[in-house]
C-alpha cells in the first residue's frame, strides 16, 4: 500500500499514551454523563412511562442527524420489547411523511440542542393534531421543549470530543436514557424472555427460548433402550445401531432404570472386568439424568453442560421413556 509521505509521518509520530489518554478521558465524560443522569430522573420520567402505556396507537420516534441515528435505535428497541414504535425522518415528514403520524399515536422527539430546524417545523402541526409529544432534549427551554408535553433532560456538561463539537457524550446520554425508557417499559408491561424471542425468531435467542426438548430429540425407533435383562451383547448392539454413544435401561412401561454410555465402557475396560456374561442392569448407571420433552432445549444444553454429559434421555409427564438428545441434536439446530 502507498501511504502519502504527510499521512505515513502522522502514523510514525503517533503518541501511543496520548491516545490511550484521550481514550480514557473519553470513556470517563460518557460514564459521568449517565451517572448524571441519575440525579434528573424525577417524576417526568414516570410520566413519559404511563403516557406510553397508555397510546392507543405507535409511538413514533424522530431526530436529526446523530439524535436520528439513537433515535433508530430507541425504536427497534422498543419494537422489540413490546411497544410498536416507528421511525420519521423529520425533514420527510416536512415533505409528506408527517402523514404517518395519526392522532392516536405519541412522539419522542430527540434533539440534543432542542433547536432542531427540521423538527421546529413539525411542531406545530403535532400540536394541532393534537400528538402528545415527549421531548428528550439537553435544551429544557428550548423551542422543543416548550412545545413538549413531557421533558426528558438529556443534558450533557461537555462533549468527550476534545473540540467540544462532534456529538459523543449527548449521544450516550439519549442512548442510556433511551435504554432506560424501554426497560421501565417492558417491566410494567410484564414482557417476558419468551415475548422478546418471538419477535427474534431467526436469531440465537429466539432458538434458545423457543425450541423444545421435543422439535429436536430423537423419537421412537431412533431411541436406543433395553431392558434390564438384556445381555451386553444386545446392550452394545443396540448403542452400536442408535448412535447416540448411549442407551436407556427402562422396564416393559419405558419406565427408566438406567444409562450405559461410551464412558461406562471405557471404565469397565479399564478396570479388566468380563463382560460377556452381564447384563445391563447389572452395567447401567442408575438414576440417570433426564429432562422433560416440553423444556427448552437450552435447559437440555445446561443440564449437560453442568453435569458434563453428552447425552440426556427424555421423558414424558408420566415419567416415561420418550426420547433422548445429546450434543450433537442441540448443535444441529444450533441452539448451542
Amino acid at each position: 500500500m502507498n501511504i502519502p509521505t504527510d499521512h505515513a509521518t502522522q502514523l510514525g509520530a503517533l503518541d501511543e499514551q496520548r491516545v490511550l489518554a484521550l481514550a480514557h478521558e473519553t470513556l470517563e465524560i460518557e460514564a459521568d454523563a449517565v451517572r448524571q443522569l441519575r440525579k434528573r430522573l424525577t417524576s417526568s420520567f414516570v410520566q413519559a412511562v404511563r403516557a406510553i402505556l397508555n397510546v392507543r396507537g405507535r409511538v413514533v420516534v424522530m431526530g436529526m442527524g446523530k439524535s436520528g441515528h439513537i433515535g433508530r435505535k430507541l425504536t427497534a428497541t422498543l419494537a422489540s420489547t413490546g411497544t410498536p414504535a416507528m421511525f420519521v425522518h423529520p425533514a420527510e415528514a416536512s415533505h409528506g411523511d408527517l402523514g404517518m403520524v395519526k392522532d392516536s399515536d405519541l412522539v419522542i422527539a430527540i434533539s440534543n440542542s432542542g433547536e432542531s430546524e427540521e423538527l421546529s417545523a413539525i411542531l406545530p402541526v403535532l400540536k394541532r393534531q393534537g400528538v402528545p409529544l415527549i421531548a428528550m432534549t439537553g435544551g429544557v427551554e428550548s423551542t422543543l421543549a416548550l412545545h413538549a408535553d413531557i421533558v426528558l433532560d438529556s443534558g450533557v456538561t461537555k462533549e468527550a470530543c476534545p473540540l467540544n463539537l462532534a456529538p459523543t457524550a449527548s449521544t450516550t446520554a439519549q442512548m442510556a436514557l433511551g435504554d432506560a425508557l424501554a426497560v421501565a417499559l417492558l417491566d410494567a408491561r410484564g414482557f417476558k424472555a419468551e415475548d422478546f424471542a418471538r419477535s427474534h425468531p431467526g436469531g440465537a435467542l429466539g432458538r434458545r427460548l423457543l425450541t423444545h426438548v421435543s422439535d429436536v430429540m430423537r423419537k421412537g425407533e431412533a431411541v436406543p433402550s433395553v431392558l434390564p435383562t438384556a445381555s451386553f451383547s444386545d446392550l452394545m448392539r443396540e448403542m452400536s445401531a442408535k448412535g447416540l454413544g448411549a442407551s436407556a435401561i427402562a422396564d416393559a412401561q419405558g419406565k427408566v432404570l438406567g444409562i450405559f454410555t461410551d464412558g461406562d465402557l471405557r471404565r469397565l475396560i479399564e478396570k479388566g472386568m468380563d463382560m460377556r456374561s452381564l447384563t445391563a442392569e447389572q452395567v447401567m448407571h442408575v438414576l440417570p439424568r433426564t429432562v422433560r420433552a416440553h423444556a427448552l432445549a437450552a435447559e437440555a444444553a445446561e443440564l449437560m453442560e453442568l453435569h458434563r454429559i453428552t447425552s440426556v434421555l427424555v421423558i414424558d409427564d408420566h415419567g416415561l421413556l420418550c426420547g433422548a438428545i445429546n450434543t450433537n441434536d442441540l448443535m444441529r439446530a444450533k441452539v448451542i
